[in-house]
């Protein structure tokens, strides 16, 4: 029942270990995976077998969410090579960027405040286009082993991610 020996969530899905990945194949292995490990295929198996199949359906839906998000996946990708990326304790940024943070939170505290749904939309494509860019810049990092490049990437993309979570706030409100 329990799928090949796999020491990581790429092993797991039978792909490659690295930062592309092919989504349409993920797709795919995590299908696969889930027939042969899904509790419902062992409902009528021991207790010990209805719990490993749930373990096994529990470490394949990690393996999913993580490898199918790419800033979870440069994460996790990074952790397997040693890296810790920092995101908590490190916030050390270079100064252009500091720059460009602080323009997008002021704009964004200006437009919630506003309520100009106009200008926290404008806001929400110029991060979109941002994000773009520095998921390119840390495929490319990471497909040359620049480890400490992609931490750097990485804490970057949370900052987007926190202030895209703020201007999605500020639109529902």
């Amino acid at each position: 029942m329990t799928p090949e020996f796999a020491r990581n969530h790429f092993e797991l899905l039978g792909l490659p270990v690295g930062y592309a990945v092919d989504a349409s194949r993920l797709e795919d292995r995590y299908r696969e995976l889930q027939s042969r490990v899904h509790p419902d295929r062992f409902v009528a198996g021991s207790e010990a077998e209805r719990r490993v199949a749930m373990q096994w359906a529990t470490r394949a839906n990690e393996a999913y969410r993580t490898l199918r998000d790419p800033l979870a996946r440069a994460r996790y990708l990074l952790g397997l090579k040693g890296f810790d990326t920092g995101e908590e304790t490190n916030t050390s940024m270079p100064a252009d960027f500091l720059m460009q943070q602080m323009e997008w939170r002021e704009a964004s505290a200006d437009a919630r405040a506003a309520r100009d749904v106009a200008a926290l939309e404008r806001l929400r494509v110029d991060l979109a286009e941002a994000r773009r860019e520095m998921l390119e810049l840390l495929e490319r990092s990471l497909a040359a082993a620049n480890y400490e490049s992609g931490c750097s990437l990485v804490r970057k993309l949370r900052f987007l991610e926190k202030l895209e979570e703020e201007i999605d706030d500020g639109l529902e409100g």
